[in-house]
C-alpha cells in the first residue's frame, strides 16, 4: 500500500510536469533576483539570541532524510495543486537550519540507537548501543557499568524540570529510549529479550528502566506488551495471544510506575487520553497505545488510537496541579517547563509542512 502511495506521488509529479503546469513568474529571471534577493536581505539582518530558553522541544523525524523532506515538501504542494518541490515547509523558514554527520563510532552507516546517544547525550557510541560510551560494547552487559552517558533529558529533570516523551514507535524503542536508558543492546524491550546472563550480571531491560531510572511527567507512544506479565490479555486485542505481556518475571511495570507517583494515569486509546489531559487531577500522564509500534497514520483507527497531533496537543491541557504543562503553571522556581517531546514518523513531516 504504501510502495503504491509513493508511486502515485512520482506519477503525479510526472504528469504535471508533462502537463506543462509551470508558473509563468518562474520563467522570468527576475523571478529568481527577487528570492536571491530577499534571502539575503534577510540573511543579513539576522541576531544572535542572547536571551536563555526555557524550554526545549525536539521534533525528530526517525530517517528524516534530506530527500524525504524534499517528498515532503513535493507532496504539500501537489496536494494544493502546485508542481510540488518549490513549496516551502514551515521549518524552511526558521531562522537557523544546519545538517549533522551521522554514523556510528563502528559503523559508517548508524542505526538509531547510536544516532539517539548522539544527539540526546552528546557523545557518539557504537552500534545497537543506547546511552552508553563506545568504551561499552554490543551484548556485553558487564561493559555497561562505569560507561553510562547522561542525555539532556535527564539533566532537564535533574535541575528541576518537567519533561516528556511522545512517540509513533513503541516507547522502548531506540530514540525515545535515548532518553532515559543505559543498554548494550536496543532489542533488549523486556526481560523475555534478555539472555539470561545479561539478567544474572543485573543488566535491566529498557521497560524497567523507562519507569525507573528517572521521573518522566508524559510517557505516550507504544509498548503496551513489554510492560505487563507473560499472558496478561492486550486490552485491546483480548483474544489475540501474540499481542498480550511478554514480562517473564510477572512484574506489571505500570502499576509499579503508578504507585509511585500521586496523579499518575494510565490510558491505552484515544478517548482516555483526551479525558485524562483535560483532568487536573493528572500530574503524570502514560498512554501507551498499541503492543508494540503504533500504526502508521494511513493505518490508524482514529476513533481508537490518537494520532501524533493529539498526542502533542494532549500535554498542553494537563491541570494546573500539573508540574508539567503549560509552562505557565509551572512551580516557582522552577524557571520554567522544560518540555522533551520525541515525535516520530511520516506524519510529523508533513505536519511541519502544514502547521502555520
Amino acid at each position: 500500500m504504501q510502495g503504491a502511495w509513493v508511486l502515485l506521488l512520482l506519477l503525479g509529479l510526472g504528469l504535471r510536469l508533462s502537463l506543462g503546469v509551470i508558473p509563468v513568474e518562474e520563467e522570468d529571471p527576475a523571478f529568481w533576483n527577487r528570492q536571491a534577493a530577499q534571502a539575503l536581505d534577510t540573511a543579513k539582518k539576522l541576531q544572535p539570541i542572547q536571551t536563555a530558553a526555557k524550554n526545549l522541544i525536539i521534533f525528530l523525524g526517525d530517517g528524516m532524510g534530506v530527500s524525504t523532506v524534499t517528498t515532503a515538501r513535493i507532496l504539500k504542494g501537489q496536494e494544493n495543486d502546485k508542481l510540488g518541490p518549490e513549496t516551502p515547509l514551515a521549518m524552511d523558514g526558521f531562522p537557523y537550519l544546519a545538517l549533522s554527520k551521522t554514523y556510528n563510532v563502528d559503523r559508517n552507516v548508524p542505526d538509531s540507537a547510536g544516532t539517539a546517544t548522539a544527539y540526546l547525550c552528546g557523545v557518539k557510541t557504537n552500534y545497537m548501543t543506547i546511552g552508553v560510551s563506545a568504551a561499552a560494547r554490543f551484548n556485553q552487559c558487564n561493559s555497561t557499568w562505569g560507561n553510562e552517558v547522561i542525555s539532556v533529558m535527564n539533566r532537564a529533570k535533574k535541575a528541576g524540570k518537567s519533561v516528556g516523551v511522545v512517540t509513533t514507535t513503541r516507547v522502548q524503542h531506540a530514540s525515545p529510549a535515548g532518553t532515559y536508558a543505559h543498554t548494550v543492546n536496543r532489542n533488549w524491550y523486556s526481560d523475555a529479550d534478555m539472555p539470561a546472563e545479561a539478567l544474572k550480571e543485573g543488566c535491566q531491560d529498557i521497560a524497567t528502566q523507562l519507569v525507573s531510572n528517572m521521573d518522566i511527567d508524559v510517557i505516550l507512544g507504544g509498548g503496551r506488551q513489554y510492560m505487563f506479565p507473560s499472558g496478561t490479555p492486550d486490552p485491546e486485542y483480548p483474544d489475540d495471544a501474540a499481542r498480550s505481556g511478554v514480562r517473564l518475571d510477572s512484574r506489571n511495570l505500570v502499576q509499579e510506575w503508578q504507585a509511585k507517583r500521586q496523579g499518575a494515569r494510565y490510558v491505552w486509546n484515544r478517548t482516555a487520553l483526551i479525558q485524562a489531559s483535560q483532568d487536573p487531577s493528572v500530574t503524570h500522564l502514560m498512554g501507551l497505545f498499541e503492543p508494540k509500534d503504533m500504526k502508521y497514520e494511513l493505518y490508524r483507527d482514529p476513533q481508537q488510537d490518537p494520532s501524533l497531533r493529539e498526542m502533542t496537543e494532549a500535554h498542553k491541557t494537563l491541570g494546573p496541579g500539573s508540574r508539567a504543562f503549560p509552562p505557565a503553571q509551572a512551580k516557582p522556581g522552577m524557571q520554567g517547563a522544560w518540555v522533551l517531546l520525541l515525535l516520530l514518523g511520516l506524519g510529523l513531516r508533513l505536519s511541519l509542512g502544514v502547521i502555520p
